[in-house]
């Protein structure tokens, strides 16, 4: 998994769980799996193997749907530069991105970040967060 499919699942596991009105800890009762564990995939931390999803999934009234996909011809996504993916576990980016934003957010500041012609900065990060915000603001 990508990074940003990673924060992406982990923002649906922890919506998921907290709207059934779960604590991590019965959740990982009932997944076979350890807290630290469910708390740093939901942090977008981690790379999950196929078991622990599959029992993440049955823990929360999931349908797990996997596929493995032929060649499309087209290109796979690119990675997020490692400073992205770093801000996007900073307090101000999940504060500022709602669950459902942030995996659309990414891709937006990483295509920005990459006109920069240069590494981006964690200022850059702060400046592009703060036009994607602006820019999809309801006003």
């Amino acid at each position: 998994m990508c990074p940003v499919e990673i924060v992406e699942l982990g923002a649906r596991l922890r919506h998921r769980r907290t709207a059934a009105g779960r604590t991590i800890a019965s959740v990982a009762a009932d997944a076979g799996l350890s807290v630290p564990y469910i708390a740093n995939l939901e942090n977008g931390r981690g790379n999950p193997t196929l078991s622990a999803l599959s029992g993440l999934a049955a823990a929360l009234d999931l349908q797990l749907d996997v596929r493995l996909a032929g060649d499309t011809g087209a290109p796979a996504p690119a990675a997020l530069p490692e400073s992205l993916v770093k801000f996007s576990r900073s307090a101000r980016f999940r504060a500022e991105t709602p669950p459902a934003e942030r995996s659309r957010r990414l891709g937006a500041m990483a295509a920005m970040g990459a006109l920069a012609g240069r590494p981006p900065t964690e200022l850059d990060w702060h400046r592009l967060l703060d036009v994607v915000v602006l820019l999809t603001r309801d006003d």
